[in-house]
Formats: structure tokens, sequence, C-alpha cells
């Protein structure tokens, strides 16, 4: 063999010694740690179970809804945002658009409307 060809092959070799090294090195240490202090394989732990009492159900609260405001005057009504409302809910309830709601209502953020927030409907 040349010397090139020695050199190459201890390039190579070197490496792979290593890692079979490191790998030896892991299995073992691997095996230690899952084994008992006698050198004999862990048991399968043993999981308790508890039997949890069944809670009695929640009771709802029923909805309240309020009817809107309206001043005679004028003819402009407003309604007050309760839970769960969104502004095609109320759109749909007072036979108008969203487009219109935002356009009486400019201020009011449509995603984050507030519960007790009042809006002009008419």
């Amino acid at each position: 063999m040349d010397r090139s060809t020695r050199e190459a092959l201890a390039r190579i070799a070197a490496p792979a010694a290593f890692l079979l090294a490191v790998t030896i090195a892991v299995v073992l240490v691997r095996a230690g740690l899952n084994s008992n202090e006698d050198g004999a394989p862990p048991s399968t732990p043993t999981v308790e179970t508890q039997t949890v009492e069944e809670l009695p159900p929640v009771p709802t609260v029923p909805r309240v809804t309020t009817s809107p405001v309206t001043t005679s005057e004028t003819g402009v009504e407003f309604y007050e945002i309760q839970s769960g409302d969104t502004l095609a809910a109320v759109a749909a309830r007072y036979g108008t658009t969203v487009e219109q709601l935002l356009i009486l209502n400019p201020d009011a953020d449509p995603v984050a409307l507030r519960i007790g927030q009042r809006i002009r409907v008419q």
C-alpha cells in the first residue's frame, strides 16, 4: 500500500472507530440505567386508578334580554349588546345589514363587541 492510500484509510477509519466507541458507551450506560441494583431488568410499574365521583350538573342561567331603547322624537333606536351577540345577529334581528350597523356606529369594533355596549340600530 502506498502512503496516500494509508492516509485515506486513516481518515475514514478514525471517525468510524470513534463513533463505534461512543455507541458502545451509550448502550452500556443505558443498560445500567434501565436495570435494578441486582442487574435484573426493571419491573413494569403499577398504575393506581381512582374513581372520580360524578359532579352535579351546573345550573344554567337564563339569558336576560333587554329591549332596545327608543327615542320617539328622532326615531333613533339603540340596542344593548348581550353575551353571545354578533353584529350579524343584531342586524338580522332588526332587519338590517352589518354594513348599515357599521355606518350607524363608526366607533364600534365588529370583532370586539362588549357586553352592555349600546349600538345604534336605526
